[in-house]
């Protein structure tokens, strides 16, 4: 199963319920790495969408624990196991856990691959990664050369889980 997320140099991930940053080349590799895959997210990353509809071209599944929540074109589980009972019928490789914050750590242990864009900056948040850096059950197996945004300079990174 794979993982993507943005974060910065402390893996920061957002604030107030927002991204940190909206950089148009991390939306381009987030839609190519996902597009025609399974998104796993929550209610409240769901929220942030625009409209608040699921992803075009891809198979949403919202967590929530609200036993009323709908979303059009989209799958809603209630629990953990709920989730991994409904992930059974899909490809691992094509599982996308996309956020946000709860849903990350929840999933973080049935994740091999992690695809992190790692912004050169340190911002001011309320919502973190753990820091995959400091654990030695993940390594980095793919790297990118440095980008720019304006004054933003990140990587797109692959991390794997040891075997």
């Amino acid at each position: 199963m794979n993982l993507i997320v943005a974060v910065d140099k402390n893996w920061a991930i957002g604030m107030s319920n927002k991204l940190l940053v909206t950089i148009p080349n991390d939306q381009k590799h987030f839609r190519e790495e996902t597009l025609g895959k399974v998104v796993v997210l929550g209610r409240k990353t769901l929220a942030t969408f625009p409209g608040g509809l699921p992803l075009q071209g891809r198979t949403n599944i919202i967590l929530t624990t609200n036993p009323d929540f709908k979303a059009k074109d989209a799958i809603i589980v209630h629990s953990e196991e709920e989730l991994l009972e409904e992930l059974k019928q899909y490809k691992k490789e094509e599982i996308y856990i996309i956020g946000g914050d709860s849903v990350y750590h929840m999933m973080l242990p049935y994740c091999d691959t992690a695809h992190i864009t790692k912004i050169d900056h340190a911002y001011e948040a309320d919502t973190f990664f753990p820091n995959l850096d400091e654990d030695p059950q993940w390594q980095i197996t793919a790297d990118s050369e440095e980008q720019t945004y304006f004054d933003l300079e990140y990587v797109f990174l692959r991390y794997e889980r040891k075997k």
